[in-house]
């Protein structure tokens, strides 16, 4: 049997930036196996596949998968598939208008709020499904994690930032860099990944530094996720929403809303933007949105 497919960039407004994701619909009947040899195949950093949802009320069931592995929760799969959901659903649209996606995930249902536009890409949020949590791990001394970086111990670390862990369904290292020219100088040097971060279910490490590119950019993030099959990532929807805890523990913003704009993709010419909101009570997290734009590049049919 044949199943449509899609290509789409993801945290860009323009085709050939952002984050690319391979969408296959109707993937109900395909199993795990096959499922992760698809995404081998498509090589993008991650691929979604659409399946009937367990409740009629829900738009999709979605499964994740890097080259590597299968995700229980990713931030630009979500985002774009929410995108082309609602896109299929309401065809091309002659105003703006919004619209509202449940999906299930393996962390349990996301929802999910697009903005489709008819002179360009859609946007997407949605709610955090699990709201970033710290998570206990054992690094290497500094220099042994500059050295898996390319980088020198001097890089590591501004102000009162310093490595840690965090999660929020899918857990990540957050590894503070001093500025854009360590970002530029930083190189993945896999022989010293272990050594300085050990083995786990981590997915990557996630670099950031407040200094930007782009004016209305608060964070410069690069994330670099070697056993999940992804040398870099040109945006990362799922750091970015456990990079709340990382802002929660070492900025302490007040009680209310804060919206973050996180760059990322730059250095591989995949410019990419990420939007992060988040709400604070009583100097806890209450709540955390991800947002971006999609637009689509490619479709075809799979004869599979």
């Amino acid at each position: 049997m044949s199943r449509p497919y899609a290509v789409l960039d993801v945290f860009t407004r323009h085709a050939l930036a952002g984050n690319p994701l391979a969408v296959v619909f109707e993937a109900d009947g395909l199993s795990s196996e096959t499922m992760q040899k698809l995404a081998r195949e498509f090589g993008l950093p991650e691929t979604v596949f659409i399946l009937t949802p367990s409740r009629p009320n829900h738009t999709a069931k979605l499964r994740i998968f890097t080259p590597g592995r299968e995700l229980d929760f990713a931030g630009h799969p979500t985002v774009g598939a929410a995108a082309i959901l609602a896109s299929r659903r309401f065809g091309e649209v002659e105003k703006a208008m919004d619209a509202m996606i449940v999906v299930e995930e393996n962390v349990g249902p996301v929802r999910c709020s697009v903005k489709l536009d008819p002179a360009g890409a859609a946007y997407a949020e949605f709610g955090v499904p699990r709201l970033a949590a710290p998570l206990s791990a054992t690094f290497g001394e500094r220099g042994a994690v500059a050295d898996a970086l390319g980088l020198s111990p001097a890089d590591i670390g501004f102000e009162n930032h310093r490595p840690s862990a965090w999660t929020c369904g899918a857990p990540f290292i957050f590894i503070p860099v001093a500025g854009l020219d360590a970002m530029a100088r930083t190189k993945l040097a896999v022989e010293n990944w272990y050594h300085a971060f050990g083995t786990s279910d981590r997915v990557g490490a996630y670099l950031y530094t407040r200094e930007c590119v782009n004016h209305d950019s608060r964070f410069h993030a690069r994330m670099f996720a070697p056993e999940a099959g992804i040398p870099e990532d040109p945006a990362t929807g799922a750091a970015a929403a456990a990079f709340a805890g990382v802002i929660l523990s070492f900025d302490a913003p007040t009680d209310g809303l804060h919206h973050f704009r996180i760059e990322q993709g730059i250095e591989m010419g995949r410019p990419s933007l990420v939007d992060l909101t988040i709400e604070v009570e009583g100097g806890m997290l209450k709540a955390e949105r991800i947002g971006g734009y999609a637009v689509m590049l490619a479709e075809g049919e799979l004869a599979i």
